[in-house]
């Protein structure tokens, strides 16, 4: 009978939900390990204090928070949106501007999967335009496209290259008066000068995700910011859910975004970029790697023979890394999280182990 229930559960779910393969998160496809350099989280750490009653609904958008991030951001304070993360960001853009099996999104892989999984849980098409060779925008490509949407990530997971700002500009003047330009913003921090949030003012149709979830450290809280013109955050406000974070979360964000925690960040995140760098000139000199990419944010292309067989490698010394070889233009490529600085050095003698040991049998 219990198998009977199951099946006819089942046949409820919805045929766009039964297509759907989920996005394969790091925690959801790995477990295991001593060292995660799987998942781009800064190993950092801060900890912070909780006070007050959880017995009341929190604040739809809290007003401090909104405040300070917008005082961070250098935008007005109706022009962010927080929200469980940018996933949520995502997921709200597509159900508030596309209309289900009409409107269609444009998306630039190799790139951040859940641009493609939320739409196609919205039954919206995604137009797919890959980048060039040297992972910039193809701009001919997307301008054939007519989206509601265009998702550019910058710089880009997994390819950790930024993408022009003149590039940015001319997708947004393209579609000036036609669709939303979202640029993923998750990994601005490692290279804040690149960011585009100074053009909301001169461009309407310019949309910016944020997290606290990599430079802040926080990838557990859950906490990501949309920032808009405050038409473009108000038809979000009509979607989102009456209480889309949780008070703990709230008041760590704020505290996170105090000027002494922010200048920690930075701090963080200038030692992180120079252990990426050490790293890339160290895995540039492996006769094991065949390509190290440049990268702009916490996180390392890496190319070799079998990228499979280093993934289960560095998994049996306790080291989770990523496998990206499904991704659209890599082969072989495993993307590696940049860790503390003891973190990196046991994966740094790990690389050495492996591929001293297993150098005849081309890893």
């Amino acid at each position: 009978m219990s198998d009977l229930i199951n099946d006819t559960v089942s046949d409820l779910a919805r045929k766009s939900v039964k297509e759907i393969t989920p996005y394969a998160s790091a925690r959801r496809s790995m477990s295991g390990g001593a060292i995660w350099l799987n998942a781009n989280e800064n190993a950092l750490a801060t900890e912070y204090q909780l006070s007050g009653d959880f017995n009341r609904y929190p604040a739809c958008q809290p007003a401090a928070l909104i405040q300070v991030y917008a005082d961070y951001a250098g935008v007005d304070a109706n022009q962010v949106l927080v929200s469980r993360g940018a996933d949520e960001g995502i997921e709200l853009l597509i159900r508030s501007f596309c209309e289900p099996q009409q409107d269609s999104i444009t998306i630039c892989p190799p790139t951040y999967g859940m641009y493609a999984i939320s739409a196609q849980s919205q039954q919206v098409k995604a137009n797919i335009v890959p980048l060039t060779t040297d992972f910039q925008l193809d701009l001919p490509a997307i301008f054939d496209t007519k989206p509601k949407l265009i998702f550019i990530c910058s710089p880009n997971n997994p390819t950790g290259n930024i993408i022009p700002t003149g590039q940015i500009i001319a997708v947004l003047e393209q579609y000036k008066n036609t669709a939303l330009v979202v640029v993923d913003e998750a990994y601005i921090e490692f290279i804040a000068q690149t960011s585009v949030a100074g053009l909301i003012g001169q461009y309407a149709n310019l949309v910016i995700l944020r997290t606290l979830s990599k430079a802040f450290a926080l990838a557990g809280l859950r906490c990501g910011f949309t920032l808009a013109r405050a038409d473009v955050i108000n038809g979000l406000k009509q979607m989102i859910a009456p209480y889309p974070l949780a008070e703990p979360v709230a008041q760590i964000a704020c505290q996170a975004l105090q000027p002494e925690a922010i200048n920690r960040m930075q701090q963080n995140v200038a030692l992180i970029n120079k252990l990426r760098d050490e790293f890339i000139r160290f895995a540039a000199n492996l006769d094991g790697i065949q390509r190290v990419w440049p990268s702009d944010a916490n996180f390392v292309l890496l190319q070799v023979q079998n990228a499979s067989s280093l993934v289960i490698a560095l998994q049996q010394q306790g080291i989770l890394v990523r496998n990206q070889s499904s991704q659209l233009g890599l082969s072989q490529v495993v993307r590696v999280s940049i860790g503390s600085a003891t973190e990196m050095q046991a994966l740094q003698q790990a690389l050495l182990n492996i591929f001293t040991l297993k150098l005849e049998e081309s890893i």
